[in-house]
């Protein structure tokens, strides 16, 4: 796209209704943040978010696998550093009719008032990425209003070059979208599904969801373990025309991660994590603060070694969960060897491992 068009198209959505900067509703669609694991193998069994933030794995009933890497290929000259790769590592070619794999993210609904949806001043969806695979392929890419039960998808092809995917989805009249912090629009990409999801037609304009509509027209990602597929660049924004992708510090896509998804990660054995006290002879108590501030009360997780370091040196920590929780903070209480060091200021620390990890999570 010249410069000329460019400008021409991103004047064009700001007379639309576009916020210019900051336009890209979508969170880390460069790739660039990856809290959890730069690369995750066997997935397929279970939905979760593996690799990149923010970007969720919607895989149910299939018997394909999968290995999810963040990658170095990247479109020439676009000002990319990374992109997700997926590759298959066993084949689905005997599809159950239930079967379901859909790249997603799901978005606030408070930050999507700017699309006025619902409204006589609703505004067109301008999505936009790059993609390339190993082999020519056809996939379903769509929106649902989760609030409103209301989908619109269009199909897209792959080749084996880095290719720019841009659609506009038609504005939406119908169906506000609530504006609070609840999930109330999704992303769906979809790689792969069974007959449930076929049979009928795509709508390619907004319609009430319907499962037989809801992918047709797309291709298996897991029909040989050849397949590959890469994505990188993703931007929804409002206007009639998809903009050049708008890259930002990778502190603000950062922060915009961490709220939903917030790690704390050993570096080496024996890091310190949170301080806190000896609430009893077994019981250790502390605060961890949450920064920036998480969407909601978040869920916990801990995963490795850790030890409670008193005056008297170290005790071995176990039972590690939630006291209580805020999205500002988090209290976190375990057990601990009787050392009768009831009062003393105590610090929760990784043990002899390296990989230790607590996490934070409000991810819709």
């Amino acid at each position: 796209m010249s410069k000329a068009a460019e400008l021409a198209n991103l004047i064009g959505n700001i007379n639309a209704g576009s916020g210019g900067v900051n336009r890209n509703v979508l969170i880390n669609g460069a790739t660039n943040v990856c809290q959890r694991s730069t690369s995750v193998t066997g997935i397929g069994a279970s939905a979760s978010y593996f690799t990149a933030d923010r970007w969720k794995f919607q895989v149910a009933n299939t018997a394909g696998r999968f290995t999810a890497t963040q990658d170095s290929s990247v479109p020439t000259g676009k000002g990319f550093a990374n992109s997700i790769k997926f590759a298959c590592t066993t084949a689905d070619t005997s599809i159950a009719s239930t079967e379901q794999f859909i790249f997603q993210q799901k978005l606030e609904g408070q930050n999507l008032q700017g699309f006025a949806k619902g409204t006589s001043e609703a505004k067109p969806f301008a999505l936009s990425f790059y993609v390339k695979g190993n082999a020519s392929a056809t996939y379903v890419v769509a929106l649902y209003d989760e609030d409103n039960g209301r989908y619109v998808g269009k199909t897209f092809s792959v080749t084996t070059d880095w290719t720019r995917v841009e659609i506009t989805f038609p504005a939406d009249t119908t169906g506000a979208l609530d504006d609070d912090n609840a999930s109330s629009l999704e992303l769906w990409i979809w790689l792969h599904c069974g007959s449930t999801y076929k049979g009928g037609t795509l709508p390619l304009t907004w319609a009430s969801y319907s499962n037989s509509n809801a992918a047709e027209g797309g291709d298996s990602f897991f029909d040989s373990t050849d397949r590959t597929f890469f994505i990188t660049g993703l931007q929804l924004e409002v206007g009639q025309n998809p903009t050049e992708f708008e890259h930002e510090p990778v502190e603000r896509t950062l922060a915009k991660c961490q709220r939903y998804y917030q790690r704390w990660q050993a570096n080496t054995n024996y890091d310190s994590a949170c301080t806190g006290s000896m609430y009893a002879d077994t019981t250790w108590l502390g605060d961890f603060r949450l920064a920036p501030e998480m969407r909601a009360e978040p869920t916990f997780g801990a995963d490795g070694t850790f030890k409670v370091n008193a005056s008297g040196g170290d005790m071995n920590a176990s039972s590690i969960v939630l006291n209580r929780a805020t999205p500002q903070i988090m209290q976190i209480q375990c057990t601990t060897t009787d050392a009768n060091r009831i009062g003393q200021a105590a610090f929760l620390r990784a043990g002899a491992d390296s990989d230790a990890f607590l996490e934070f999570s409000a991810e819709l």
